[in-house]
Formats: C-alpha cells, sequence, structure tokens
C-alpha cells in the first residue's frame, strides 16, 4: 500500500477538486462563457477530437524538431565550455542574458526574420529549452571524478574517449534531468509562438476559441497540451532507461 500511496493521493485530490468544481458551477449555475464544468469540458474534448488531433500534430511536429535542434547543440556547446575555459568564460554569460529576455518580445521578431512557416515556432522552442540542458550538462561534465580521468589518461586515451568513456556517461543523469525539463517546456514554446503567427496549431486553436469565448474548448485544449507534455517528458524518461540502464 505504501508504494502506490504517492499515486492513490493525488488521485483522490484530484478527483475531490474536479468534483467540488462541477458542484460549484452547478450549484451557482456557473455560465460557460465564464468557467465551464469539468463534465462540458469532456464533452468538448470527444466532440472535437479530430480538430485537437489535427492541431495537436502541427504542434508536436514543432516541440520535437525544436527539442531536438536543442538537445544537439546544447551537448556541443556544454562539451565545448568544458574543454575550453576561454570559450565558457566567453559564452556562459550571454547564455544567462538569453534567459532575461521576454519570449512574447522574441516571438515577433521571429516571425519577421523567418517568416510565417514552421521556423519561428521552432526557433522559440529551441530558444526555451536550450538553457536548462546546457547548464545542467556542462556542470554535471566538470564535476566527474578526477581519478577517473587521471586512471584513463594513464593508459593513454585520448580526450574523445575521455568523454565517450568516463565523462558523458557520469553526466547522463544530469544531461537527461535537463532534457526533462526542456520536454515539457517545448510543447509551451510552440504554443507561445503560435499565439504570435500560425495558421494551424494547438496555440492557434485556443486563440480562436478563446475568443469566440468556448471557455469549455480553451479547457480542452489545455487538457491536450498537458497530456502530450506529460507524455514527452515520460519518452526522455523511458529514452534514458533505454541509453544508459545501468542508471536505474
Amino acid at each position: 500500500m505504501k508504494r502506490y500511496r504517492k499515486y492513490i493521493m493525488p488521485a483522490i485530490t484530484l478527483f475531490a477538486t474536479l468534483g467540488i468544481w462541477e458542484a460549484c458551477v452547478r450549484i451557482f449555475d456557473v455560465d460557460l462563457y465564464i468557467l465551464p464544468a469539468p463534465s462540458k469540458i469532456v464533452e468538448a474534448m470527444l466532440a472535437n477530437a479530430d480538430v485537437l488531433w489535427m492541431h495537436s500534430m502541427v504542434t508536436l511536429q514543432e516541440a520535437v524538431t525544436g527539442l531536438m535542434i536543442a538537445t544537439v547543440a546544447a551537448i556541443l556547446i556544454a562539451i565545448g565550455m568544458d574543454l575550453s575555459k576561454n570559450f565558457k568564460h566567453s559564452i556562459f554569460p550571454h547564455l544567462v542574458v538569453t534567459q532575461t529576455v521576454p519570449v512574447m518580445v522574441l516571438g515577433p521578431l521571429f516571425t519577421i526574420w523567418l517568416g510565417f512557416g514552421m521556423a519561428p515556432k521552432v526557433l522559440m522552442v529551441v530558444f526555451m529549452c536550450f538553457f536548462p540542458i546546457v547548464i545542467a550538462f556542462c556542470d554535471a561534465l566538470a564535476q566527474v571524478d578526477v581519478n577517473q580521468i587521471n586512471l584513463l589518461k594513464s593508459f593513454g586515451a585520448k580526450k574523445w574517449q575521455v568523454y565517450a568513456y568516463v565523462k558523458i556517461p557520469a553526466a547522463a543523469t544530469a544531461l537527461f534531468s535537463g532534457l526533462k525539463v526542456s520536454a515539457t517546456y517545448c510543447i509551451g514554446g510552440a504554443i507561445v509562438g503560435e499565439w504570435l503567427s500560425a495558421s494551424a496549431g494547438l496555440g492557434y486553436y485556443m486563440i480562436r476559441v478563446k475568443n469566440g469565448y468556448m471557455l469549455d474548448k480553451v479547457f480542452a485544449c489545455v487538457i491536450v497540451i498537458i497530456f502530450w507534455s506529460l507524455l514527452l517528458h515520460l519518452a526522455v524518461t523511458l529514452l534514458e532507461r533505454i541509453v544508459f540502464p545501468y542508471k536505474r
């Protein structure tokens, strides 16, 4: 029973919250355009399943593409910063500064530079997902046991072998921790990009139904966004177990 408590307790809390929400909406006769009942949200999801699926595929394509680009770039730059302190001191402050810029400011700029296609949304995802991965991985690379590195060098190992056999495996947990954080961000990054300029995607659909005061569909879209974010997080967790089974 103790093993499943961490699953049972959140489920009880969730269903209790939904029950209170449903009861309050019905008792106080709250209008749909102010706050829809959970039952209405479920009805909206079922009635618009095809539309939500179509827009989901657009958003997922943008999010996954951006996440993959951010991951590759973050790994390369993190290794570069670990190899060269001069490179780290040159680029690290700029990485921090990028996180202080509001994404809503960058969205219109990306649209002006890259047009109204998929590119600005992907770049928005890269911008939001890159930082957690590169910082987590770089810090982990710097904290690898020096004795292990020296042992490998004593056998004549080259730099790439030190990274392949010691540093990268040792920093794998931190890498995937940053990747899990970014996996939950990537859908949100795509949504922000779609709010600013899009003709399809969950962000575009959300703006459209919001302007029509169809809040049941807005909440249905939010639930779909949460679902895909959690699914991507789970996918990264499964990937970690496949690539590094000994880290379990």
